[in-house]
């Protein structure tokens, strides 16, 4: 019987999505700060979750303090990544696979929903689908560029009036990388 994969199976979730999303650019969050950034979530489901992520390792305790006799915690994403790389997708079966990416167009689709309601929303937004045509080797070099290229662009500006990136908004870049279907590999032949 096939391991099903314990990150998988911790974050494609999509609760525990939006929460690792609120820890995303090295931010540290509260439980208050959960509860104001997530107010349609029940408090005791969100603290489930919450809970689930730290025993996962995905999620860290990395403060606690008494407040009026309850101990508020304050949390940062974990030393493990926070999403599934590409060894535990090969784990994954066809099902599990499809209900992991289906979960994250879900997530994606709240996103959406949530941002369209703001000012300004169409003036940040953008979407498209491009080919690229690559070789195992490419991916990676595409990443180590795409990494350094986004580098300055992770933190979050300053609160400074006088600083100019303080007038940057915060956009989600969400990206999807899958064989293109039209372009199958010709099946090999047996002389």
């Amino acid at each position: 019987m096939r391991k099903v994969s314990p990150i998988a199976d911790v974050v494609m979730h999509p609760v525990r999505l939006r929460i690792i999303q609120q820890l995303g650019d090295g931010r540290r969050v509260t439980t208050s700060d959960l509860r104001n950034a997530l107010p349609d979530i029940a408090q005791a489901t969100l603290y489930r979750h919450v809970a689930a992520l730290v025993d996962a390792g995905l999620i860290a305790v990395v403060d606690e303090r008494r407040i009026r006799g309850a101990v508020e915690r304050t949390f940062a994403l974990g030393e493990r990544m926070a999403h599934v790389d590409h060894e535990e997708l090969r784990e994954m079966g066809d099902r599990e696979l499809q209900q992991s990416f289906l979960t994250f167009l879900a997530h994606l689709g709240e996103d959406f929903d949530r941002a369209s309601a703001s000012q300004g929303f169409r003036e940040y937004l953008g979407f498209g689908q491009v080919r690229l045509h690559v070789g195992a080797d490419d991916l990676a070099r595409i990443q180590a560029g795409l990494g350094e290229l986004l580098a300055p662009y992770l933190t979050p500006p300053g609160d400074d009036e006088g600083d100019p990136a303080s007038a940057r908004r915060t956009v989600m870049l969400s990206t999807v990388l899958m064989p293109d279907p039209a372009d199958q590999p010709a099946p090999s032949s047996a002389s």
